[in-house]
């Protein structure tokens, strides 16, 4: 294959200095042109088919307007993570917190490497000195998540010849807290007055409790229309969402609504969000009091999250459609909403009453068989004969 204009295959050769013999290197080489510019790569085979192939890969490459030879051998770990925080920044991504916080573990073992030095067997090692370090598999499969989007973003803008396979680790199964309603009162009896509406709303919606209810404004409630909103963008997922004031939430909210005019008639001052303090401040740190309580109650050991759960189990027990549920809590994929929607003894236990119930009700008629046929004729019989010497 010498066609200038399609490139060309060739070995490389240079001449002894002792014997003044010209000799071959080993290993084929590809030439070729890409707007007037002459490109030459090493196929790194003996082989020269392969070469061949190579050249009409990057000929091809060359005709959808890809970067070639050195340009995909220049990029860096560095410009992969450049990449991903600018495509974080530019979508407006709320986990770019999380993102950073990987890169800079990733940044620890990469930098300054070549995008394609990054194999297989260094992911792996890297992987093995993370969990030797503590890391829980969790933890540093959000770190190799990272880099694969990184590896993505990079081969869909032509940066990188191609992309290594990452695998991930088997993650422990996820969280099993719930709140049932007696252990809701006992946290409730023991949280500070401000806190309990919070709690109760927390329990009811499955909402996240620091950037989705905190926030909420008495802008964001429609009392007369029944909707408590989330807006564009104040979402994890960007999506707005509505929950609707079931009675419950609603006299939650309708009780915080008039202690928010009271202390405005008091004091003087606009209190313009839904959970405050008392003095109609805003709620942003509540964390000490919620570690008190839980241990003054005997619930060491729970997060607020345990509300997200609690949340989804309810909506499953009051036999909402997947879909719906989602809509209401925020769960943007099945998978995700499943991993919450974990079945607890409580739920086995309701599935065995109605199992229950159901059998009781059942009218089990069957047709008399064969050998019941059999059976009784083997009883009548004698009796007949008896009656009829008789």
């Amino acid at each position: 294959m010498k066609n200038r204009g399609l490139g060309s295959v060739y070995r490389p050769q240079y001449r002894d200095r002792k014997t003044g013999e010209r000799k071959e290197v080993w290993g084929w080489w590809i030439v070729y042109h890409v707007h007037g510019r002459r490109i030459r790569e090493n196929a790194h085979s003996e082989n020269r088919a392969d070469a061949v192939r190579l050249l009409k890969r990057r000929l091809g490459e060359a005709a959808e307007g890809k970067p070639l030879g050195p340009e995909l051998e220049r990029t860096t770990f560095d410009d992969l993570a450049q990449m991903l925080v600018d495509d974080y920044k530019a979508n407006r991504r709320k986990s770019l917190d999380r993102i950073e916080d990987a890169l800079k573990h990733l940044r620890t073992a990469f930098s300054g490497w070549k995008a394609h030095h990054i194999t297989v067997d260094q992911i792996a090692r890297y992987t093995a000195r993370r969990l030797e370090e503590s890391a829980t598999p969790g933890t540093t499969n959000r770190e190799l998540g990272a880099l694969r989007c990184a590896f993505n973003i990079a081969s869909e803008a032509g940066r990188i010849a191609s992309k290594p396979r990452i695998k991930m680790l088997a993650e422990a199964n996820p969280r099993q807290g719930f709140f049932e309603p007696h252990e809701l009162q006992m946290l409730l009896d023991e949280s500070p007055v401000y806190l309990r509406p919070l709690y109760r709303v927390a329990y009811i919606t499955g909402w996240r409790v620091p950037s989705e209810l905190l926030t909420r404004r008495w802008s964001n409630i429609d009392l007369e229309a029944g909707w408590m909103r989330l807006e564009p963008g104040e979402t994890k997922n960007g999506k707005p969402r509505e929950f609707p004031l079931v009675s419950e939430l609603r006299t939650v909210l309708e009780d915080q609504y008039q202690l928010a005019r009271q202390i405005e008639r008091t004091n003087g001052q606009s209190v313009p969000w839904i959970f405050f303090h008392l003095d109609g401040t805003p709620i942003k740190e509540f964390r000490d009091g919620w570690l008190n309580a839980c241990k003054r109650a005997g619930l060491s050991g729970r997060i607020p999250h345990d509300f997200r759960r609690t949340a989804v189990r309810n909506l499953i027990r009051a036999g909402i459609p997947t879909q719906t549920a989602m809509k209401l809590t925020g769960h943007l994929t099945p998978s995700v909403f499943d991993r919450y929607a974990i079945i607890d003894t409580g739920m086995l236990r309701e599935a065995g009453t109605k199992l229950a119930t159901q059998l009781s009700l059942e009218n089990r008629r069957y047709g008399v068989t064969p050998g019941q046929i059999e059976r009784m004729a083997a009883e009548v019989m004698p009796k007949l004969r008896q009656s009829q010497d008789s």
